[in-house]
């Protein structure tokens, strides 16, 4: 998934002025659970489009997945998905080619209108045809044809055997959108969203900067949408993202009162701070922290000619320091990774650690020594902007000349777009990679990084995954019967070195005392469910 921290596009709003969303209908209108809370939370993940054609961010996801329904959802803690807008769902054919979905009657989006089959034929129909670069179309590959039974039957025909189908539109890539509002062949303005989940968009607005420059970037308001029949309930009548250009505007937003809590935006170092600060009784700040599913890695041009080279592959990999990394850089707010997969994934393994065990100096020169390879080797390591600034990519560097083995020069690209280019141009030998799991799923962490499509841009490519053990993965549509398959993937990974896998984010928010429910939404889902999110009565 594209990853939106450091993006700072408009939100499509006229003016830069608030906007508010046609066809809402009034706040008040009744909803289960209705507490009469409003929270605010800050984020730095800030959101573009939120058209569910063209919205394919975490900033995006993060509103979509609290205005939209699709087929099915995640439940807190949950890496299958269940029924959300249908009652039920499921392959009818044993090679995982052809999938049923029966909706639940009675269905209603914001607006009033009925959700029937139609809008889900046409919303898929829709993301297929847009096909926008910068959208989700690309998940959506699999399905050949969408067929409606009636209003409330569905019927998927798949090209090839997608068992993460459902997985797939449990996301906002499936998420149902209003036939007789949005058109098939072109986004719809942001002030004109309808949906049918929990929330509707109240407001937008961008903030005009002010001296070239703004602390708060941009608000979202989202209040209870009366016409919501499905099973979340609401625990605030209000519920405002707010989005910030820096951690320290963050931390210091939530200090003041302006947020209730934040999201995984906070620096690393603060957020240990306020974590020690609440073991020791000291603060005004409660800290959750759960898992995550990002993973980070080093990735390597296996076209480069030093690269290239599995022996100094190998070496890297027998020098990083995961332990150090998560200790001295990000102070213990990561968790070493040794497996693709991240923990808490079915699929997981230590791989990686099988192979290389802990860093060991004498092991890196063997394998450099076995292939006749002089030292040091000079190295070209490529990071994009970083949240701990230089001291990621200057302790990889320190670790891998241990030893004089290496001579490793560091290079920093502050423009993303740039980076993204660079890497895909084959313009580093070894850069760091930062991957968002589009679902809670191990084919996900593994087909699209190291397939000859990689996000990652390695150039390596192994028959016996590409060809067999992923395609045969898929016709699994029991998800939690794989883990032999993607062992055996994450084994020839670990051997050939396309990429090594560094740590695994955790998931920390930091809140005021007073804010409830967020343990129930912290998880490897990667769903923030609003709705969870209330006040305590004290």
């Amino acid at each position: 998934m594209k990853t939106s921290a450091e993006r700072l596009a408009a939100l499509g709003c006229a003016g830069l002025v608030a906007v508010t969303v046609a066809g809402c209908g009034s706040v008040t209108d009744a909803v289960k659970g209705d507490s009469g809370k409003s929270i605010t939370m800050g984020t730095r993940g800030l959101t573009s489009v939120l058209d569910p054609a063209g919205a394919y961010d975490t900033g995006s996801w993060l509103v979509l997945s609290n205005t939209f329904q699709s087929l099915l959802a995640f439940p807190p803690a949950a890496s299958s998905p269940t029924p959300d807008a249908a009652q039920s769902c499921e392959f009818t054919s044993g090679d995982a080619t052809q999938y049923h979905c029966v909706l639940r009657p009675g269905q209603k989006f914001s607006n009033g209108h009925p959700l029937t089959a139609a809008d889900v034929v046409f919303s898929i129909e829709r993301t297929k045809k847009i096909k926008d670069p910068n959208g989700p179309g690309g998940l959506l590959d699999t399905i050949k044809s969408v067929e409606a039974k009636g209003d409330n039957e569905v019927v998927f025909q798949l090209s090839t055997a997608d068992a993460t189908l459902p997985a797939k539109l449990a996301t906002p890539a499936g998420a149902i959108v209003d036939h007789e509002v949005y058109p098939a062949d072109k986004l719809l303005d942001n002030d004109k969203v309808v949906g049918s989940g929990p929330y509707k968009l109240d407001s937008v607005e961008t903030m005009t900067p002010e001296g070239g420059s703004a602390k708060v970037l941009a608000k979202v308001v989202l209040t209870p949408n009366g016409k919501y029949a499905g099973d979340a309930k609401l625990q605030n009548d209000k519920f405002t993202v707010r989005y910030f250009d820096s951690p320290t505007a963050l931390k210091d937003e939530l200090d003041k009162g302006g947020v209730d809590l934040t999201d995984n935006s906070l620096e690393p170092n603060t957020a240990a701070r306020i974590l020690d600060d609440q073991q020791n009784g000291k603060g005004g700040l409660t800290v959750v922290q759960g898992e995550s599913s990002d993973t980070n890695s080093i990735a390597f041009n296996t076209k480069d000619a030093t690269t290239g080279n599995l022996a100094v592959r190998q070496a890297v990999a027998q020098l990083v320091d995961r332990k150090a990394l998560a200790r001295d850089v990000f102070a213990r707010t990561v968790q070493p990774l040794y497996s693709m997969v991240p923990t808490g994934i079915t699929g997981h393994n230590t791989a990686f650690y099988d192979k290389y065990n802990e860093p060991d100096v004498s092991k890196a020169k063997a394998y450099l020594a076995a292939a006749k390879i002089p030292t040091p080797v000079k190295l070209n390591l490529a990071s994009g902007r970083s949240r701990t600034g230089t001291s990621e990519i200057d302790t990889l560097k320190r670790q891998l000349e241990t030893g004089g083995l290496f001579q490793v020069t560091t290079q920093i690209e502050n423009d993303s777009t740039a980076y993204q280019k660079g890497r895909s141009e084959g313009k580093y030998q070894a850069y760091l990679v930062g991957w968002t799991a589009d679902y809670p799923d191990p084919d996900n962490y593994i087909g699209p990084l190291v397939t000859e499509d990689s996000v990652y841009h390695t150039g390596w490519v192994d028959e016996r995954i590409s060809q067999k053990l992923l395609p045969e993965g898929l016709k699994q549509a029991d998800r939690g019967a794989v883990n032999g398959i993607y062992n055996q993937v994450q084994g020839i990974v670990a051997e050939n070195v396309p990429l090594i896998p560094m740590f695994q984010t955790k998931a920390f928010f930091a809140a005021k005392p007073y804010v409830t429910g967020v343990e129930s939404t912290t998880d490897t889902t990667g769903v923030f469910r609003f709705w969870e999110i209330g006040r305590n009565k004290k």
